[in-house]
């Protein structure tokens, strides 16, 4: 197959951690006899130095033109000021937003191999498989916005069609896994979860009459992703209560750095980057885990390139890679025994070259 790949490496770590993942898509290409082109484009914090502009025209037209985008991470504290009139972030929106990419997946799967490096007991990990599926384009992020030097005001909305469309691609995956959905909101204080739940109710009872649907308010939700993890299966939830629960549920499987995610919308032109930020404090060290984002890979081979047997080995590299050992500092708690980000790339690849 033939497909066009545009790469943008972003901020921190990014450039560190999108190298091998780059490495294993060129790995895949060439096991299975595939031609990816991959374009490098600038985006984020170094577009903002170099193009005055996190998003430049350019390249967003490379990822209007490419069948997947793979990102890295952007962000900063140079580019952190409240006051600075342009942020890594507001590219990343405006590219949410450009490429129609609206349900953001987030499986978080404990590996055997690592249940010791989570900071909860491996009793309650273990076994645990789930899948947030997080809404991404509307809620208290785009809303309007005002500050002044006595108030500041974020608005959050929601439209019945939005709800309606994350609550069906979640409702679609639970289908094809365990036939269980859990709905977060906080209908007990917010208009905007009010209407959450009962289009949540009203989508599932009418298209998806099999789902057993769980509606959970969001502080309860929180507790109980620590408490009981394994009681659940797909999650689906807003905008912000997705992107604080996906960074706890991280710690699940040990780490940010393990965590892969695809930014989906109505086509198959996906962006796919690791749910972990940018990480100055560790930029330039070598020694960032780059398993999230070559899982992003395989995510973006399954769901933007229709390749999952492709994706099923490279992901079982990377488990593979896990189990032998093959750990940045942020999965080693004794010093003196961690991987760089390279060698855990090379691990991987050393598995994935091997013929099936």
């Amino acid at each position: 197959m033939k497909a066009r790949v545009a790469v943008l490496a972003g901020d921190g770590i990014g450039p560190e951690v999108i190298a091998e993942g780059v490495r294993c898509l060129e790995a895949v290409a060439a096991r299975f006899g595939h031609v990816f082109e991959l374009r490098a484009l600038p985006f984020g914090g170094a577009a903002i130095d170099s193009h005055a502009d996190p998003l430049p025209p350019k390249t967003l037209e490379g990822c209007l033109e490419a069948d997947a985008v793979l990102l890295g991470a952007i962000g900063g504290p140079k580019w952190a000021s409240p006051d600075a009139p342009l942020r890594p972030e507001a590219g990343l929106l405006k590219l949410r937003k450009a490429l129609g990419t609206y349900a953001n997946l987030r499986p978080v799967r404990v590996d055997p191999s690592l249940a010791d490096a989570s900071t909860l007991k491996p009793e309650v990990v273990a076994g645990v498989d789930l899948v947030f599926v997080r809404e991404l384009t509307g809620g208290i992020y785009f809303g309007e916005k005002r500050r002044d030097a006595a108030s500041a005001t974020d608005v959050c909305t929601y439209t019945v069609a939005e709800i309606e469309r994350i609550v069906r691609v979640a409702a679609q995956l639970a289908q094809a896994r365990r036939a269980r959905l859990t709905s977060i909101d906080k209908s007990n204080v917010l208009e905007t979860s009010r209407l959450w739940r009962a289009v949540a109710a009203r989508v599932v009872a009418e298209e998806f009459p099999r789902i057993a649907l769980e509606h959970v308010l969001v502080d309860a939700a929180a507790m109980h992703l620590i408490r009981r993890p394994r009681d659940f299966d797909v999650l689906v939830t807003e905008n912000m209560f997705g992107d604080i629960l996906t960074d706890e549920a991280s710690m699940l499987a040990g780490s940010l750095g393990l965590l892969p995610s695809a930014s989906l919308g109505s086509g198959r032109r996906g962006i796919y980057e690791p749910i972990h930020g940018s990480a100055p404090d560790i930029a330039g060290r070598g020694i960032a885990n780059p398993c999230g984002t070559i899982l992003s890979v395989a995510l973006l081979l399954r769901h933007s390139l229709g390749l999952d047997a492709e994706a099923t080995v490279l992901e079982e590299a990377v488990a593979a890679a896990l189990a032998a050992g093959a750990r940045t500092p942020d999965l080693v708690s004794a010093p003196g025994r961690a991987c760089s980000t390279r060698e855990v790339g090379e691990a991987v690849l050393s598995r994935l070259r091997r013929p099936g």
